[in-house]
């Protein structure tokens, strides 16, 4: 009976969300909490910066994860890599450095 109930389950373990969070310190003493959701069809970053709540999705990386919004307007960039984060503000004329930041354990 167990076996049958795992394998009645194995449907809803693949699709289950995982979530990580993460602390980091940053330029200025400038703390950024980070939760991370992977999923199999979508990764996000979801960011508390200057005072708002930012939801970024996974985009192309040659190396890392970088998160962005997907729109040809201005918006934040997360790029992450190993215990190192840096935030960016994209624009129509490109993107600028806002922090530069390291994983808090």
């Amino acid at each position: 009976m167990r076996a049958a109930f795992l394998l009645a389950l194995l449907p809803t373990l693949a699709t289950a969300q995982e979530f990580t969070t993460q602390r980091y310190t940053c330029d200025r003493g400038v703390e950024v909490p980070a939760t991370y959701v992977n999923r199999a069809d979508q990764s996000l970053a979801i960011i508390h910066v200057e005072g708002s709540q930012i939801t970024l999705v996974n985009e192309p990386a040659a190396s890392g994860a970088r998160y962005g919004w997907p729109s040809d307007g201005s918006s934040y960039v997360w790029w992450t890599k190993g215990d190192e984060a840096t935030l960016y503000w994209k624009s129509p004329e490109g993107e600028a450095q806002l922090l530069s930041c390291m994983a808090v354990e």
